[in-house]
């Protein structure tokens, strides 16, 4: 039994909606997941996932942009392993594997997201080499 870390065909992302789904803690309905997922796929979007043994056991998007405080920039999205693989050291070559592979496609820096109460991830991304830079606004239109 073995990891295998590798990007999801934009035809399949359904195979993801399960763990987005978890990740979510069921508050978005699949169907409204899948049908942005749908969306997703034509956009500057790719999804890297972790696989065990043919499942799905972890998932992040990766979006491509250029930002003008740090130039050629992905931003990882709905970042998540399953708890049953967690503190396995896991998330740590997720991340080396995520960052070979943006590096090679010329990217200069990968960015993300996480929410203010879960501090696991915050120490996880700080020993990953991650810096707070800002704060992320949301409103709802």
């Amino acid at each position: 039994m073995s990891y295998q870390f590798k990007i999801q065909p934009g035809t399949n992302l359904d195979a993801i909606i399960p763990l987005v789904y978890e990740l979510n803690e069921g508050r978005i309905p699949e169907s409204d997941l899948r049908e942005r997922f749908d969306e997703m796929a034509h956009q500057n979007y790719e999804c890297a996932v972790i696989l065990y043994d043919d499942e799905y056991i972890g998932v992040t998007g990766l979006w491509y942009c250029t930002r003008h405080y740090i130039g050629k920039s992905v931003e990882l999205d709905h970042v998540y392993i399953k708890p049953s693989h967690r503190n396995k050291g896991l998330g740590k070559q997720f991340m080396e594997w995520i960052q070979n592979y943006v590096s090679e496609k010329g990217y200069q820096s990968m960015e993300l997201n996480t929410y203010v109460q879960n501090y696991p991830s915050h120490k996880f991304y700080y020993n990953e080499g991650f810096e707070i830079l800002g704060y992320h606004f949301l409103k709802k239109l």
